[in-house]
């Protein structure tokens, strides 16, 4: 691969090439991307939806919308510092084509904003219950109906497969979604592989899937524009991963180490005395000790060391990517950055408390079962209306309950595409806003 191509400013239908020495820097492309994701309805929708604690009316914890901010000020962070280095190492990309670092910077922070955009409320147990309602639940007569792929699609519903679909998805009047660069696109793609075959083999690419089948053709184009190395070709299509989806996924990596354990310290999940060691440890070598104790409130101490914490991964991600530019520019990098990283046992050692403490908390536990029992009958009410209409046998029922679907969720030809929409629509939904509906359908007046 090549970073020429792997920047391209290329649009969906576009019908010239984009030069980056054309670009007005008041507005470059790249910038044009975080803006439109910011302004998207599926963004603003993350402000509802859980990153740890599913319905927390907490003021402190994290919800996907706050993440993602911090995800992207990380990531920024971190493609500027790689990009400032791989300008010096390839020194043309700027005197001939125009790149500057902050081109790098503006390409990870816009990927890295809208990774969780297609995530379902309720956290991850909301993707493994939209999976499980068409594996297990009801859902599972349609199989049928669906050709081996486009079944894999729904029993292993992804959320990273469900934001490629909202940033490119074609719809009337919008040709191409939210018409994003192809850099952008690409460095969003954390899994560029179709659902089936599932987990071909070790290699952090093929881990899940980046893409429906609806969007297929969208994905080859974006990969072919972009220069991807391709791994898998016929009918079972694969590529190497965007190099600065590394960034991306380090961003990410970064922020739910750090501010998840974060959120269980403030939540008393984690006593503060105890989870305080883990950060030290991390930080033992840039921490002022003397400014650590003059600080009196856990808050201050907190903010201290978080900030110290990601700084100090900032600075081990870029310099293990740099390290590796090679093997990542010829598809020979196959693990997370943070996998190489001097601080693994340390970054280990506050996951695997996360676990036991946060995500596995009787708090989570309930509110992840609530998740299930409302995101399994918000499909079934829905996609047994749709499809029954689809049949010309919809019930007077199923008439009624299609007045809460938006219009642009009806209307599809076929049994993938509508159950596509279906599944597009509840994985849409805020946490509040499902409950809501949920309770609509169960005769609760509110």
């Amino acid at each position: 691969m090549n970073w020429e191509e792997l920047l391209s400013l290329k649009r969906y239908n576009d019908t010239h090439k984009r030069l980056r020495k054309e670009q007005d820097e008041t507005r470059l492309g790249f910038e044009v991307d975080y803006d439109r994701i910011i302004f998207s309805s599926a963004f603003r929708s993350l402000q509802d939806k859980t990153q740890v604690i599913p319905l927390s009316k907490t003021d402190f914890v994290h919800t996907r919308l706050t993440h993602s901010l911090e995800v992207s000020v990380v990531g920024r962070s971190l493609g500027r510092t790689v990009g400032k280095a791989i300008l010096e190492k390839h020194p043309y990309l700027g005197e001939v084509h125009g790149y500057k670092f902050n081109d790098f910077g503006a390409i990870v922070a816009a990927a890295a904003l809208a990774h969780d955009i297609g995530n379902p409320p309720f956290g991850h147990s909301g993707e493994k219950a939209i999976g499980e309602y068409f594996k297990n639940g009801n859902g599972e007569k349609y199989k049928s109906q669906l050709t081996d792929k486009e079944y894999q699609d729904v029993i292993d519903f992804e959320g990273n497969a469900n934001g490629f679909r909202i940033l490119t998805e074609s719809r009337k009047g919008i040709i191409g979604g939210l018409r994003l660069s192809y850099a952008t696109l690409g460095a969003f793609m954390k899994y560029p592989k179709e659902s089936l075959p599932k987990k071909p083999t070790q290699q952090i690419a093929d881990k899940k899937f980046g893409f429906f089948q609806s969007e297929k053709d969208i994905f080859k184009d974006v990969a072919t524009e972009l220069g991807l190395v391709q791994t898998r070709s016929g009918n079972d299509i694969s590529f190497c991963r965007h190099p600065l989806t590394f960034l991306v996924e380090a961003a990410d990596d970064i922020c739910y180490t750090i501010i998840d354990f974060e959120d269980g310290i403030n939540l008393g999940l984690i006593q503060e005395e105890y989870a305080l060691e883990y950060l030290i440890k991390l930080v033992q070598d840039t921490i002022n000790i003397n400014k650590y104790y003059s600080l009196t409130t856990k808050e201050d101490r907190l903010g201290y060391l978080r900030a110290l914490s990601i700084n100090t991964l900032i600075a081990d991600a870029t310099r293990i990517f740099i390290e590796n530019e090679t093997d990542i520019l010829n598809g020979n990098f196959h693990v997370s950055l943070l996998e190489k990283s001097k601080y693994k046992a340390q970054i280990e050692d506050i996951i695997s408390l996360s676990i036991k403490n946060i995500y596995k908390s009787n708090e989570v536990i309930q509110k992840e079962i609530v998740g299930y029992k409302i995101i399994d009958q918000l499909l079934d009410t829905f996609c047994g209306a749709v499809m029954r209409t689809s049949t010309g046998k919809a019930t007077n029922y199923d008439k009624l309950v299609l007045n809460l679907l938006p219009e642009r969720f009806k209307g599809a030809t076929g049994a993938y595409d509508t159950l596509l929409l279906v599944t597009q629509f509840v994985a849409g939904l805020t946490d509040g806003n499902a409950l809501l509906i949920f309770n609509k359908i169960n005769g609760e007046l509110v």
